[in-house]
């Protein structure tokens, strides 16, 4: 189905500034002129682009996306990056704060022999993340940050990355309202300063890694300080990295026996 100037003229009337591309989107995913109507309401009434169309492209990977949910950013991307440069042959993967299990997935299908596990707190995500992840590829499962694992996972970890939240949450008001309306408020709130969750991941991580293994966290630019000392008060050294053309920033660090 091709999409009409009238639909491209609607969307951009909504504020869609890239409203050609949206409205191939819509009208490639709706099979019938009914369809794209209700799909471009949705959109109009302020939806995510993603959450309408059901999936958002990560890694070059279609990832399920349910209304509600935390839609994978680009910047995002970043942090897969250096996982998978840091990562050993047949890692022992964990991904905190997992969300819809975007990065989880990217990783799985850039590494070879994974053994993964993703976890997060909020249901509709780990619904989310169990289509993204299937028990060929990991295990998904639901509970607050590291709480979930097999115990038998102690000090094995090759690799553990986190996306946690780390908005400040006196800053959520100030977001665009696709993400501030639509989107899990435990997938952005950070608490005040927005490092809340990041601190107890860098407290959880030790027990988790193995002598050598990394932990990567993602954090925005100017809380790279605070996110880099919250693992050093863990025992890391850790350091800032950067991807400007990602616009993606991610603390990691390397874990000895010694700390």
């Amino acid at each position: 189905m091709l999409p009409s100037l009238a639909l491209v003229a609607r969307l951009r009337g909504a504020g869609c500034v890239f409203a050609e591309e949206e409205a191939e989107l819509l009208a490639a995913a709706a099979g019938t002129p009914a369809q794209l109507a209700a799909l471009v309401d949705r959109r109009v009434a302020g939806l995510p682009l993603e959450q309408v169309l059901g999936w958002a492209e990560f890694c070059g990977l279609r990832i399920v996306v349910e209304p509600g949910v935390f839609v994978p950013r680009r910047r995002t991307e970043f942090l897969v990056q250096r996982a998978a440069a840091l990562a050993p042959p047949a890692p022992v993967v964990v991904d905190l704060c997992c969300g819809t299990g975007a990065v989880g997935a990217a990783l799985a299908a850039r590494l070879r022999d994974v053994e993964l596990y993703a976890v997060d707190l909020d249901p509709a995500a780990v619904r989310c993340a169990r289509r993204n992840i299937p028990p060929a590829v990991g295990q998904v499962l639901e509970g607050d940050l590291d709480e979930p694992l097999p115990r038998s996972l102690l000090g094995r970890v090759d690799v553990l990355v986190a996306n946690a939240p780390y908005v400040p949450t006196g800053a959520i008001a100030t977001m665009p309202p696709e993400a501030r309306d639509h989107e899990a408020r435990v997938a952005l709130d950070g608490g005040a300063d927005g490092l809340d969750v990041q601190r107890r991941v860098a407290a959880a991580a030790p027990r988790w890694l193995r002598p050598g293994g990394v932990v990567l966290i993602e954090t925005s630019e100017h809380q790279a300080p605070q996110t880099a000392a919250a693992m050093g008060a863990a025992g890391f050294a850790a350091r800032v990295e950067r991807s400007d053309e990602l616009d993606g920033t991610v603390v990691a660090g390397r874990w000895t026996a010694a700390g």
